[in-house]
C-alpha cells in the first residue's frame, strides 16, 4: 500500500481533525456505490479506509512514523529498530554465534535454550506468544454518509464495506454529523474475538432545514399581503407539510415556533422572509409612493 499520508492527501504533521476531514471528503467521492462498473473502485476505497484506519490510531501512527510498521500495519525490521533492541556484538539476547571450518567459514546461530518466539520477543520488545494467544482483532473504521432526514428521524441502511461484506445498519434518530457508531464484533477477526467496526458519520446538509442542537430552523418566504394582513400558509417539516398562522403585521425576521416538529420532539423555528413580486406593476408602485408620502417612517433611526 502507498504511504497513508499520500493516500489521504495530508501532511505528516496533520492533526486528527485534518485527517478525519480529508478521509470523509475522499470517502464521499470514492465509495464503490457511486462508481458502478468501475472494477478498481473497491480497491481504491479499501486503500482509503486502510490509510485512515492506521492514521486515526495514535499508537499505530506513531509506529508507522518510526518505521516500525509499513502502510498496511505489518512489522518492518529497520536498521534503527534492530540496533535499538540488539545486544552486544550486534545480535539480540539469546543468540549464540559460532563459526565452522577455517577462515571465511559460515556463521551458524543457536537460540541458547530460548525458543524462537522468546528470542523475537527480545528483539521486538513484546511477548509474541501472548499477543498471538490473546489478540483481539483490530477495530476497523469506515465512512458512512447519510441523508439529513435519515439522521434526524432514524433509518435502516445497507452498508457495503471495503472487504465486500454487506451489513444492515440501524441509523438512530438524532444522529449528528461527526458522530461515531460502534458495531460490536464487526471488525477484524482475532483469536480473542473480532474487533469492532467504527462508522464515522457524515450527515448531508438539507436544502431547507438547519440544525441547532435538536431544534430545526427554516426560512419561509411570505408575500407582502400575507405579512401585512396575516394569513394561513403551508410550511414544510421533516414529516410533511403543516398549516402555519402568519400574524398580521409580520416582517422579515419574525420567528414562529412549531412545537415538537424538530428532532426527537424538539421544535422547528420558522423565520419569515417577506418577498416582493418579481415585477412591481404600476398599481403597486403608485400605492407605495402615495402611502410613503402619507406615512413616513425611518427603519434606520436606531442605527
Amino acid at each position: 500500500m502507498r504511504n497513508p499520508y499520500d493516500i489521504l492527501g495530508v501532511a505528516k504533521t496533520a492533526g486528527e481533525d485534518d485527517i478525519r476531514k480529508a478521509f470523509r471528503k475522499l470517502a464521499k467521492q470514492s465509495h464503490p456505490d457511486l462508481h458502478p462498473g468501475d472494477a478498481g473502485a473497491e480497491a481504491r476505497f479499501r486503500e482509503l479506509n486502510g490509510a485512515y484506519d492506521l492514521l486515526s490510531d495514535p499508537v499505530r501512527r506513531a509506529r508507522f512514523d518510526r518505521g516500525e510498521i509499513d502502510g498496511e500495519g505489518r512489522e518492518t525490521f529497520t536498521q534503527a529498530h534492530a540496533q535499538a533492541q540488539a545486544g552486544p556484538g550486534g545480535f539480540g539476547a539469546g543468540f549464540e554465534r559460532f563459526r565452522t571450518g577455517g577462515s571465511g567459514g559460515a556463521y551458524h546461530f543457536s537460540f541458547g535454550g530460548d525458543s524462537a518466539e522468546e528470542v523475537f520477543s527480545h528483539l521486538f520488545g513484546e511477548n509474541v506468544s501472548a499477543r498471538r494467544a490473546a489478540g483481539r482483532g483490530r477495530d476497523l473504521r469506515h465512512a458512512l454518509t447519510v441523508p439529513f432526514a435519515d439522521a434526524a428521524l432514524g433509518a435502516r441502511r445497507r452498508l457495503t464495506l471495503a472487504d465486500g461484506r454487506s451489513l444492515d445498519v440501524t441509523i438512530p434518530a438524532g444522529l449528528k454529523d461527526g458522530q461515531t457508531l460502534r458495531l460490536k464484533g464487526q471488525g477484524e477477526p482475532g483469536p480473542g474475538g473480532a474487533g469492532d467496526l467504527l462508522l464515522e458519520v457524515g450527515v448531508e446538509p438539507h436544502r431547507l432545514f438547519r440544525r441547532v442542537g435538536d431544534d430545526l430552523h427554516l426560512d419561509l418566504p411570505v408575500t407582502l399581503p400575507e405579512a401585512v394582513e396575516g394569513a394561513r400558509v403551508r410550511a414544510p417539516t421533516l414529516t410533511g407539510a403543516v398549516t402555519l398562522t402568519v400574524p398580521p403585521g409580520s416582517n422579515t425576521g419574525t420567528v414562529l415556533r412549531l412545537r415538537g416538529k424538530g428532532i426527537k420532539g424538539a421544535d422547528l423555528y420558522v423565520t419569515l422572509k417577506v418577498v416582493l413580486p418579481e415585477r412591481i406593476d404600476d398599481d403597486l408602485a403608485a400605492f407605495v409612493a402615495r402611502w410613503g408620502r402619507d406615512h413616513p417612517y425611518d427603519p434606520r433611526a436606531g442605527l
